[in-house]
């Protein structure tokens, strides 16, 4: 049986207009497919908030957490009413939003009364997760109005990880026992599920989130566990661009990638996608397809197996922040690599998984990238926490740190090509390179410049790729 998973976005579900367009899509693709596997993010914006209600609940300001999810709860009741809706699954759908908010107060309250000193990540994580609970709610209820069979399923009782609260890791093996006990039979029964992304749960049920942007990976790991054959991810642009259009306009799309580039692309600060989902759909060789929920007629970007054309230019160009670390003396870059990593995970939960380093004679430089899934503020929290531990440890050495930019370009066997690496460092001319490296999957290429610098250089580069087009 045909199987396709389709994961849309919090720009895809936060609005009637959007939501309607949602309807048309599985009305569509439900006469193309036999069995269709809905994912939902929560609606744009409502998970930063669930965080910000989460710290405030910890530092006891009731005040500030009540009137977040206040506002939540008028903007969710807001969607009901303008949506087509029968009195009797509209009552449900807001009885179903209040018992939510309420039992998430119950755990702020909890939160509220322990020590701020005291980490409680499950908890935060029990409840940041509830954005992708309304919105599954609202999904189904929606599909049922116009005779879909539908159910909304939330995936804390499917997904098994790790404890790595706030960035957690699938159990495959575990993750498809239950999938199987608990979601196949549905399908069976021609019941369309909706599942919520981003959220899954330890062995022993303490819930635990996937990291920011973590319902691609909620989609990734349905379609793994189910043998599904195509896997779509809907959201409010074309397809994978040349780089981000929110910085350049002009960016265009790209009609293919293979799997190793756009895993670079997400990597390095492709925010369409997030990094770990690409890794089972290769295993397992599942297509993904990237596309517009308000454009479904463009074909978007495929991703998929393909052999490198070696007369194809560059693909596209990223830009992510990063850390740069500088000393005047040379020597052992383990006990740096480890205070960095330390940090970064006690900070955001993530690893430091890329370094780029050189040293002379005199002097040692080392960059690490920050995740985009450790939010917004996670480069000043970092860069702070950071110091504070260089202060702690003067046995180091004499590290600064300084925010950098890493702008890496992307396309398959870059390695093969030297007249293509000689041409972006001579388009960079006048831009001092801190730093540059190949990446092992020969698929792209990192230079780390000044943060002053970043959008010279990514515009520079991002020229290149299209005159080279």
């Amino acid at each position: 049986m045909r199987t396709l998973v389709m994961k849309f976005g919090g720009s895809s579900v936060g609005t009637k207009t959007a939501l309607t367009q949602v309807l048309s899509i599985v009305l569509s693709e439900r006469e193309q497919w036999d069995r269709i596997i809905l994912v939902v993010s929560a609606l744009d914006g409502v998970t930063d908030a669930l965080i910000e209600a989460a710290h405030l609940a910890h530092l006891g300001n009731q005040r500030g957490y009540r009137r977040i999810v206040a506002n939540l709860r008028t903007r969710h009741m807001a969607l009901i009413e303008e949506l087509p809706l029968s009195p009797t699954e509209r009552a449900a759908l807001q009885a179903d939003i209040d018992r939510l908010l309420f039992d998430m107060l119950d755990i702020y309250e909890v939160m509220s009364n322990t020590p701020a000193e005291t980490p409680i990540p499950h908890l935060v994580d029990s409840t940041i997760g509830v954005g992708e609970k309304l919105a599954a709610r609202l999904v189904a209820a929606l599909l049922r109005q116009k005779d879909i069979r539908s159910v909304a399923l939330d995936t804390g009782d499917l997904v098994i990880t790790d404890e790595v609260f706030g960035n957690a890791m699938p159990n495959l093996e575990l993750t498809r026992e239950r999938i199987e006990k608990n979601l196949l039979p549905s399908l069976e029964r021609d019941i369309m599920p909706v599942v919520t992304g981003f959220i899954g749960s330890t062995p022993s049920g303490k819930p635990t989130t996937l990291g920011r942007g973590g319902s691609d990976y909620t989609a990734s790991v349905f379609a793994v566990c189910v043998n599904a054959d195509e896997v779509w991810i809907w959201s409010g642009v074309d397809g994978m661009m040349t780089t981000d259009p929110r910085e350049v306009p002009h960016a265009r799309v790209i009609p293919k990638l293979s799997y190793g580039e756009v895993a670079e692309m997400a990597y390095f600060g492709a925010r369409v996608l997030h990094a770990r989902m690409i890794g089972p759909l290769r295993e397992r060789h599942i297509p993904l397809r990237i596309k517009n929920v308000f454009k479904p007629q463009l074909p978007g970007t495929l991703i998929h197996d393909s052999r490198p054309d070696p007369t194809q230019s560059l693909k596209a160009v990223t830009s992510i922040a990063g850390l740069g670390l500088s000393a005047p003396h040379n020597g052992p870059l383990g006990p740096i690599s480890t205070l960095v990593d330390q940090t970064l995970f006690a900070t955001t939960h993530n690893r430091a998984d890329v370094m780029i380093a050189s040293q002379s004679a005199t002097h040692s430089f080392a960059c690490f990238l920050v995740p985009t899934s450790a939010g917004p503020d996670a480069l000043h929290t970092i860069r702070t926490e950071l110091e504070d531990s260089l202060q702690d440890n003067p046995e180091i050495g004499r590290w600064t740190v300084k925010p950098v930019s890493i702008i890496t370009v992307i396309r398959d066997h870059i390695d093969e090509t030297s007249g293509l690496t000689a041409g972006i460092i001579q388009a960079l001319n006048g831009i001092r390179i801190l730093g540059l490296s190949q990446a092992p999957s020969r698929c792209s290429l990192s230079i780390v410049v000044e943060a002053e610098n970043s959008e010279r250089a990514l515009l520079t580069i991002h020229d290149l790729i299209l005159s080279s087009a």
